[in-house]
């Protein structure tokens, strides 16, 4: 029982009585006066009074016992949303309302939602402890969340209630607060993107998961465009606070790097190796809440920071060392500072693969943890715990599970290679050279020599495996091994990945198909059961439901609300593709979405567009195969007809480009400045107004996509044959109604499929056609002598119609596409002109595109990632959902 007791300020006196009531005294009696009055109960609309002069005693109810949590605090009407924010203003953040700022307000939502979230999450946490089961841990260098208020308030189903609670504190919208959000820094592109939305999907569908990864203090960067060209600043994300994270620092874990190894007897006399690092980082966790949608299930994103194991060295500090002072706490937090340093030099690649290591080891120790708490035993590992791999930055898992296994629980090799391999799976996610990582071999034994000495044995004993299944042929020994002999010896990732995991998919039918027959056909030979595949999805929450509220309210109108988690739903439509009131109410919706954009575009860019136009979009990573320049050329020939009076049944358009290239891809940057000096001639010719406008939206993220996606009517998926592993855009873009434009590469495949071969605007050579072409001996300038279009574009760019004169400008990017191509830009240029041709005529028939377009969301059902975590679920992973009981209801 509570004792009376004072508070020792004269100014502030809170007394608990025994019957757990508290009583509050002047001053502060002037916040609690609009929430804790005892006239509470009657739930009337209140807003923050003009007046708080009553000495009247508050009372307060401390929660009730054996509940989770108060059931006043963690409401979801709209009253309960606003105390929430009223409290979190006053002791939170140190704020009154009448003087709170937006970024307050924000602050003071995101702690009132991520209080309604607390109950599920440790009821998620609580029912893995005390039911255990298989969970899964996805490893990922990346996780591209977005901002998470409105995602939480849609998961909650507490949109109109946050609504209501920010109007009592005079904003005229929730949009408003939503929108002071920072992106938060996890990730850059669809990898991270894809990591994303396979969590939110985990949790919807009631699966136990933890993502891990790294939460980095200045994420990728901030994307400026400065005389066209792309410039990076600082992405300082964390500045204002991120109300989402839950630090851990009880549960840090240390991490080796350097130093020596050692043999040694053990007490049974068996032969064993320790590692002595020279140096240690720690891994504090940050935990992030993931609400599924409308279910109690809440899993969580575990996110490691690094830091010092001595934060301040206090001699070096007194002899006048200031720098040496903190050079350690400086050392170890860069592990968490960036995502991908420049690998251009030796240290960024230095940094790079310590950041993997550190991770990883982080996460595998974490694992292990779990199963000690629990009681559970390390021998039943791949019962409880299916480690995914994310392409091959945690690759490494591999090699640090075995070495946790062997020498901190000193376990046999075979009882701990057969615990890795039936606990690890590996999706591959590019056949690009640069995602199958390499390391060199020196650098990579200089960080982690215990790695290198187990990635030796488990390359031995494969090779092994190999001889007898290859007697005498060497050279695929070679082409198999881990260790790469060519040149400076390195060691080959995906190979390691592949050899340790149980399963390896690619994330498109075509894509693993090339994995099986190109990328790996050997392994795919040796290992047939091990290969499958899983086509990437993207949630329908996020990307509809939320990015696309007008669409969802027409959706749920016609096929009700139960479309956000059974997308197959949507099939529904296709009874309403003729029905002429339906497609005109389609339409409507789109416009209303695209006008919203372009007050978005005219307000960042000054380029004023029209909304009735064409927005024919491409917004992804800039990068060669990606082929922004092939889109480019074109829009440069649709201006010359233009120019050259030849404009008729050219469709008006908006062309939109949206996208970041890599500080140190020196091309990707020439391919943004030559859209940039596009634009620029473009938006100011007099010629073009009402007929053809560019854009180029900087800083693309997920919180612009939200935008972009359901404004867009023309989905630009023009990769390369062969080089786009997947792609989710594409995805997001059919979901929203777009059509898309595109060639048989990656999941373009099969959205056509799904969509309809007539409701998609193909193009471009296949793969094979591109094989042959290379071996028949490609020569790109004699494609341009023969498509006059192409030739009268490339002749304008060397003249420096697009640079101001400056011919030399783009002479780079120009002598790659007429000498070399190795993308393949000019061969396709031709039936690329010829698709869009199809484009603007189909654009004519306004009905028949709303058509297209109702066809495109109806089918898009297959892309969901719900969909994708079941096949996971069901081929790979083998776990079940596992729904979650609350124990008191705090609705």
């Amino acid at each position: 029982m509570a004792t009376k007791g004072e508070a020792p300020h004269a100014s502030f006196c809170l007394t608990v009585e025994a019957e757990a009531s508290v009583t509050v005294r002047p001053p502060f009696q002037a916040f609690f006066v609009q929430y804790h009055h005892t006239e509470r109960k009657t739930k009337s609309n209140r807003h923050i009074p003009p007046s708080m002069s009553s000495s009247e005693p508050l009372d307060l109810r401390l929660p009730t016992p054996g509940c989770y949590a108060d059931p006043e605090r963690a409401g979801f009407d709209a009253d309960a949303v606003f105390d929430g924010m009223t409290e979190h203003l006053f002791f939170t953040l140190g704020k009154l309302a009448p003087s709170a700022s937006r970024h307050d307000l924000y602050m003071a939502l995101s702690y009132a939602v991520r209080d309604r979230l607390m109950t599920r999450y440790l009821a998620s946490l609580e029912a893995i402890r005390a039911r255990p089961q298989k969970t899964v841990a996805y490893l990922s260098a990346e996780f591209l969340i977005g901002p998470q208020l409105a995602n939480n308030l849609l998961n909650l189903g507490i949109q109109n209630e946050a609504e209501e609670a920010v109007k009592r504190f005079g904003i005229e919208s929730l949009q408003q607060i939503i929108e002071v959000e920072e992106e938060p820094g996890l990730g850059n592109g669809g990898l991270g993107r894809l990591a994303a939305c396979y969590m939110e999907s985990l949790a919807s569908l009631q699966i136990p998961a933890t993502g891990y990864g790294i939460r980095y203090e200045f994420g990728i960067f901030d994307q400026l465009i400065r005389d066209g060209w792309q410039v990076e600043v600082t992405d300082k994300w964390l500045k204002g606070g991120w109300p989402w994270e839950l630090p851990q620092p009880d549960q840090a874990c240390f991490v080796g790097f350097g130093g020596r190894t050692e043999s040694y007897l053990d007490d049974k006399g068996n032969y064993r190796s320790r590692w002595i690092p020279s140096d240690h980082a720690i891994g504090v966790p940050h935990d992030v809440p993931v609400l599924g949608y409308r279910v109690n299930t809440c899993d969580r994103l575990r996110l490691w920071r690094a830091d010092a194991t001595e934060s301040f060295d206090f001699y070096a500090f007194n002899i006048g060392d200031y720098y040496g002072a903190v050079e350690e706490k400086v050392g170890s937090e860069t592990l968490s500072k960036v995502l991908y340093p420049n690998d251009g030099t030796d240290e960024g690649r230095r940094l790079r693969l310590k950041q993997q290591h550190f991770f990883v080891s982080c996460s595998l120790q974490d694992m292990l943890r779990s199963l000690d708490n629990r009681g559970l035993s390390i021998d039943d590992f791949p019962e409880f715990w299916t480690v995914q791999l994310n392409d091959t930055h945690p690759a490494i898992a591999v090699a640090e599970l075995m070495r946790l296994l062997i020498d901190d629980r000193h376990m046999e090799w075979d009882k701990a290679w057969d615990i890795t391999r039936r606990s690890v799976a590996y999706t591959n996610h590019t056949l690009l050279p640069e995602a199958l990582e390499k390391w060199d071999l020196n650098l990579f034994g200089s960080l982690l020599p215990r790695h290198l000495e187990l990635i030796y044995e488990i390359n031995r004993r494969f090779l092994q495996q190999v001889r007898l299944r290859y007697p005498g042929n060497e050279a695929i020994q070679r082409k198999l091994s881990i260790i790469d002999e060519e040149g400076g010896k390195s060691i080959r990732m995906a190979h390691l990945a592949t050899i340790g995991a149980h399963h390896v998919n690619g994330v498109a039918a075509l894509h693993s198909d090339l994995v099986r027959e190109q990328l790996m056909p050997e392994f795919a030979e040796l290992w047939p059961e091990k290969f499958t595949n899983v086509t990437n999805g993207v949630t329908p929450r996020r990307w509809v439901a939320l990015s696309n509220p007008g669409l969802s309210s027409l959706l749920d109108e016609h096929v009700g609300p139960d479309w956000v988690t059974n997308m197959e739903i949507l099939r529904k439509l296709e009874d309403r593709q003729n029905d002429t009131g339906f497609l005109n109410h389609w339409e409507d919706t789109k416009l209303c979405v695209k006008r919203k954009l372009s007050t978005y575009i005219h307000r960042n860019t000054g380029v004023l567009v029209d909304p009735s136009s064409l927005f024919d979009v491409q917004v992804k990573r800039i990068h060669e195969y990606k082929r922004q320049h092939l889109n480019a050329l074109q829009v440069i020939t649709q201006y010359l007809r233009i120019k050259n009076g030849q404009a008729d049944g050219l469709a008006p358009r908006t062309v939109i480009f949206g996208g970041k290239a890599a500080p140190g891809y020196y091309m990707a940057k020439l391919i943004i400045r030559f859209i940039n000096g596009i634009a620029e001639t473009i938006n100011a010719d007099p010629d073009m107004d009402g007929r053809l406008r560019v854009v180029f939206l900087a800083d693309y993220n997920v919180k612009l996509g939200e935008q972009v996606y359901p404004a867009s009517d023309l989905s630009e998926q023009i990769s390369t044959a062969g080089k786009e592993a997947s792609g989710t855009g594409n995805m997001k873009f059919a979901m929203n109604g777009a059509l898309t434009i595109g060639t048989l590469d990656g999941a373009n495949v099969e959205i056509r499929e799904h969509v309809g071969a007539e409701n998609f605007f193909l193009f471009g050579k296949t793969v094979e056609e591109i094989s042959a072409l290379k071996q028949s001996g490609y020569r790109p300038w004699e494609v341009v002598e023969s498509v006059p279009e192409l030739a009268e574009a490339i002749r304008l760019v060397e003249m420096g119609h697009f640079s101001n004169g400056d011919g030399e400008l783009f002479r780079p990017l120009i002598d790659n596409l007429t000498g070399n191509d190795p993308f393949f830009v000019m061969a396709d240029f031709a039936d690329y002109l010829r698709a869009q041709d199809a484009v603007s005529l189909a654009w004519t028939d306004r009905q028949h595109w709303n058509r297209m377009s109702v066809l495109n969301s109806a089918r898009s059902g297959f892309f969901s990632s719900d969909r994708s975590i079941r096949d996971y679920c069901r081929d790979i992973w083998k776990v079940e959902a596992m729904p979650v009981e609350i124990t008191c209801d705090v609705r």
